[in-house]
């Protein structure tokens, strides 16, 4: 890891990818449950992240390894952000698995520690997730947000996504019903 530092102090953080993360064993050893703690504290305070109670440890690591594999298959992209060798966000696209959708991607996971929010965590983590879909030839990176998630819906569009549809009310927590935003990020333009 190689972080940017004033005095010192790390003031940026890492951003590994799949490889870096496996390449390091104290590293890889510890992924899935420093990843499993951020998930399941995001979750329970209330995060969008496709759960509704926190996700097991199990399931957590059963996520990264699935993803860790596809990774290395090519059809997917696992980048992980470190401050002083502490996880502090996560996140990753997968390759659509239908034939005529394998030109593209959906960026399904992105997760910052609640410590760390406000410090450009996210935005450092889409940015290189972006990068690496566009090295793998990914023509349209998708993404869908529950619509009360404005701080992310905001950093999306502050990337370059635009929304292409809207499913009103669709997901529900409980008895509480929000839209499910669907983004999208065209990477066949020349910028």
């Amino acid at each position: 890891m190689n972080p940017a530092t004033t005095s010192g102090m790390i003031t940026e953080p890492a951003i590994l990818d799949a490889r870096d993360l496996t390449s390091d064993p104290e590293l890889e050893a510890r992924f899935a449950e420093s990843a499993h703690r951020i998930l399941a504290d995001l979750v329970s305070g209330g995060a969008a992240l496709g759960w509704v109670e926190p996700p097991s440890p199990d399931e957590v690591a059963e996520l990264l390894g699935h993803v860790v594999s596809a990774a290395r298959a090519g059809d997917a992209a696992l980048r992980a952000a470190y401050l002083d060798r502490r996880l502090i966000g996560l996140g990753y696209w997968l390759r659509y698995a239908r034939p005529t959708h394998r030109p593209h991607a959906d960026l399904e996971k992105l997760a910052v520690a609640a410590t760390a929010h406000g410090r450009g965590v996210g935005r450092a983590l889409t940015a290189a997730l972006i990068a690496d879909a566009r090295q793998a030839g990914i023509e349209v990176l998708t993404l869908d947000a529950r619509g009360d998630n404005t701080n992310a819906l905001h950093l999306y569009r502050s990337l370059g996504f635009t929304e292409y549809g809207r499913l009103p009310d669709f997901v529900a927590v409980g008895e509480h019903r929000y839209d499910k935003v669907f983004s999208m990020l065209d990477l066949r333009r020349q910028d």
